[in-house]
This record gives C-alpha cells, sequence and structure tokens, in this order.
C-alpha cells in the first residue's frame, strides 16, 4: 500500500524585504526638512551650555533635572504628567484634523528610517540596483556596499545612544570617557542598547515596526472620521487604470481609460509597501511619497496633478472644494480636543510662570509622634526637607503658627546653596498650659517658609497633644 502524500502547511511565512524606490518632491522636501530640524536639536542641545552646566541635563544621581533656566526636582513630577497629557491632546487633534502626518514626518521611527535609507541607496544603489545586488552571489563589490552600509549604519546608532546617554551625564565629561575608555556600567549599557536600538529598527524591522509594535497604528482608527485629511486615491479620475499606449501625451485619450497608467510607481515608493489605490488602510503613514512620484508622472503625461492627494473622504466623494474642507474643519471632536489642548498648555504655562523659587517638603517624625521633655512642655519632631530651585544662594526663613506659644526648638533661617537640598530636623514645643486647654490628639499647625524676596510657601501639618 503506497504511503500517503504529506503536506505541510506553514503558518508563518516570513515578510519580504521592502526596498522603496527614492523620491523628490514637495513632500519629500518637507520631510527631510524635518529630518534635518529634528536630528538639530536632539544632536545639539546637550552640547548647548546654560551657564556652566548643559542647558538640559536630567541629572538622575542628584535627583535635579535642568531645563534652561528651571531647575526641577522629582516632586515637579506634575510637570511631567502635564507635559505628557498636553503630548497626548496634542496628537489626539493633529491626528483628527490631519491624520497620521507625525508618523510621515516627525516619528524618531521615520526620521532614522529616512537616514538609514539614504546611507543604503549612497552604498548600494536606488531600488533596481538593491535588488540585483541582493539577487547576485557574495563577491569583493556586495561584500565592500553590504559591509561598507553596516558600518555607517553602526557608527550612526553609536552616535546616537551617545547622545541619549548625554542628556543624562554631561556630554562633554562623556566624550572624555568615551575617549579614554572609561564609561561606567550603566553608561555602557545604555549607550549600547539605545545604539542597538536605533540600528535594529531604522536598519531592518523598519515598516514593522509601524505595522505590528506601534500602538498609534492600531487606535488612531477612533480619531479618524470621513473629514480627517488623508493620503488618498481619486477613483473618480483614474479608475477604470490603462496603459500608457492607450493615451497620448498631453492630448486626447481613449474614454476606456482614466488617468491612472497603472505603472505602479505609488507601490514602489511607499516606504511599508502598500498600494494606495486600494483605499485607506491602517499601514500608511501619510508620508506622501506616492503623490510626490504621481504627480511626476501626471506631469509627465500631460493630466493634472492631484490623483493621488491629501483629501478628505468627504472631499474626495463629494468632490468639495477647498472652502467647504475647511468648513468642515470645525466639527464636534475638533472642538473638544482643541478646547482640552488649549487649557491644559494654559493651566502648564501659568504654573511654570508662577512657580516658587524654593520647594518645602514637611514630613513627621515617624518614631514618636509626641513626648514631653522637662518643665511639662509637649515636643513633636518634624524633617523639613527645603529644596533651592534656583542657581544662587537663597536665605529661608522658618515659622509655624495654628496653636499659642507654639516655639521652634532651633534657629529660624536656613541658607541654602544653588540648587541645593537639604534635610533640616525641626522640634515644635508646646507650653504646658497651653496644651491642657486643647484636646487630645492632632492638632492643626501651619508652617510658613520665607525667602528674602518675600515668598513664602505655606505647609499644613499637625501637632499632636498626648493623653
Amino acid at each position: 500500500m503506497a504511503e500517503e502524500a504529506q503536506t505541510v502547511i506553514r503558518l508563518y511565512k516570513s515578510e519580504d524585504k521592502i526596498h522603496p524606490r527614492s523620491v523628490d518632491g514637495l513632500y519629500a522636501r518637507w520631510r527631510w526638512a524635518l529630518v534635518a530640524l529634528t536630528q538639530a536639536v536632539f544632536y545639539g542641545l546637550p552640547w548647548l551650555s546654560w551657564g556652566d552646566r548643559p542647558a538640559m541635563l536630567f541629572d538622575l544621581e542628584a535627583r535635579r533635572f535642568y531645563v534652561f533656566g528651571l531647575v526641577l526636582y522629582p516632586q515637579d513630577f506634575v510637570y511631567l504628567t502635564a507635559l505628557l497629557m498636553v503630548s497626548a491632546y496634542a496628537l489626539f487633534l493633529f491626528t483628527a484634523v490631519a491624520g497620521r502626518v507625525w508618523c510621515g514626518y516627525a516619528c524618531p521611527q521615520t526620521v532614522y528610517t529616512e537616514i538609514f535609507m539614504a546611507v543604503e541607496r549612497w552604498f548600494e544603489g536606488d531600488r533596481n540596483a538593491r535588488l540585483r545586488l541582493e539577487k547576485s552571489a557574495w563577491n569583493w563589490n556586495k561584500l565592500w556596499r553590504r559591509g561598507g552600509k553596516q558600518l555607517a549604519w553602526i557608527a550612526i546608532a553609536l552616535w546616537t545612544g551617545f547622545t541619549f546617554v548625554g542628556y543624562f551625564t554631561p556630554i562633554h565629561a562623556l566624550a572624555g570617557q568615551v575617549l579614554a575608555f572609561s564609561l561606567g556600567p550603566w553608561q555602557t549599557f545604555w549607550l549600547l542598547f539605545y545604539g542597538f536600538a536605533t540600528w535594529g529598527n531604522a536598519g531592518y524591522m523598519r515598516e514593522q515596526v509601524c505595522k505590528y509594535m506601534c500602538p498609534y497604528a492600531r487606535f488612531q482608527s477612533a480619531m479618524f472620521d470621513r473629514d480627517t485629511l488623508i493620503v488618498g486615491y481619486d477613483p473618480v479620475r483614474g479608475e477604470p487604470r490603462g496603459h500608457n499606449a492607450l493615451r497620448k501625451k498631453g492630448g486626447e485619450r481613449s474614454a476606456a481609460v482614466g488617468d491612472c497608467i497603472d505603472c505602479g510607481l505609488c507601490v514602489q515608493v511607499c516606504p511599508t509597501g502598500i498600494d494606495i489605490r486600494d483605499g485607506l488602510q491602517y499601514e500608511c503613514i501619510s508620508c506622501a511619497a506616492c503623490i510626490d512620484v504621481c504627480d511626476g508622472v501626471m506631469d509627465k503625461m500631460g493630466t493634472p496633478r492631484g490623483l493621488i492627494r491629501y483629501d478628505t473622504e468627504n472631499g474626495m466623494s463629494q468632490q468639495l472644494d477647498r472652502a467647504a474642507r475647511w468648513r468642515r474643519l470645525l466639527r464636534p471632536r475638533v472642538l473638544v480636543y482643541g478646547a482640552l489642548l488649549l487649557v491644559l498648555c494654559t493651566g502648564l504655562l501659568y504654573s511654570l510662570l508662577n512657580r516658587h523659587a524654593f520647594r518645602v517638603d514637611v514630613v513627621r517624625d515617624r518614631a514618636t509622634l509626641a513626648r514631653q521633655v522637662e518643665d511639662g512642655w509637649i515636643e513633636n519632631v518634624y524633617r523639613l526637607q527645603l529644596m533651592n530651585a534656583t542657581e544662587r544662594p537663597q536665605q529661608l526663613r522658618l515659622a509655624v503658627d495654628g496653636l499659642p506659644g507654639l516655639r521652634l526648638s532651633r534657629e529660624t533661617d536656613v541658607t541654602l546653596g544653588p540648587t541645593e537640598a537639604r534635610w533640616v530636623t525641626v522640634a515644635l514645643r508646646l507650653p504646658p498650659e497651653s496644651a491642657q486647654q486643647l484636646k487630645p490628639g492632632a492638632q492643626p499647625v501651619h508652617w510658613r517658609v520665607s525667602n528674602d524676596t518675600g515668598t513664602a510657601v505655606v505647609e499644613k501639618s499637625t501637632f499632636v497633644v498626648p493623653r
């Protein structure tokens, strides 16, 4: 009896590498302008000095964060929370209005992918040359091109990791440590980790990060509607597609074909490998590469640009003019996102402008809530954390009120150096005659800390009267 044939069905298939074709045009130039701007800020900011320190430094060891003239402490975490909320609502607003323009022009994944693909084109050529090189046997030509590309990628990735660490360690000192091969273990780890992530994501994973790893691609549909600006193909103009042989350049064409000549260039330039003519897809990052290449084809054919263009679904289906599209901009979700963003930005700016030059935290001594000392006085012990939020010395004066006869056990003046944070132990004492007039338990008191400019911070606490 003959053996039955077995069929192997593979559930997983590795994706073929996408080799996008290079394109030039208005949106490609805008994209490179934003690549230059974002990387000038990222790579340049750690080298910028503010007085005798870096302008931007997150000093985790000292628990101080310097942002130009601001000195922030971990207690200022509320500002980071507010900044994250502002970023989130800004992303919601921009997505509701203009789709995934962030992804197409300023997302770090897009930016570094553009840089790495430019290096790849420089070593291996454009799309067709890269495809031929990939299929060719290994020889000296393939070895030096692939090897040179890898060396350039690794250099960019390591410089990116070095810059990232430079936001947490003064970069001038960090550069000296690198040259002297004296980096610490954590600095080495984060430099290599961030460099490896850049090399892997921008060099190899590329569109897979956008399609499978980025959560934004998955929940963006919740912020889209039919009046959201997207990159779209106009089927009214383009269909039915026809070959170039059926039309004449700049002249009349057969009524059997539309403006799309089915050249496939829009697919070849797409960094995520989709066909925009199939309609709106979550993989589209709105980079407009297909718009640039299609406009070039339309110019050669003598037909109007805009077969593929930035437009809304309603704009394309209803053939709306520019004025009608602008009127549809002010719709409920856009107004809600805009109002929330305005409130958050206003609150954050007001809080920063009215921020005190110092911070005070009052912590009760947990070892002994209250005790009786000489002559029957009642004593409570507190620990005050005083933080200078400026880069100049400050003299702070301590005071407390809320109970009659309440006294401080130490000098009331404390001098803090620039950006200094100090714990100060202070005992409050209440005379026995005042304590006898109070009920046992916690009594409210107010700590008042002021500086030489008259700025005062009031913190609430309690004074415990024992039974």
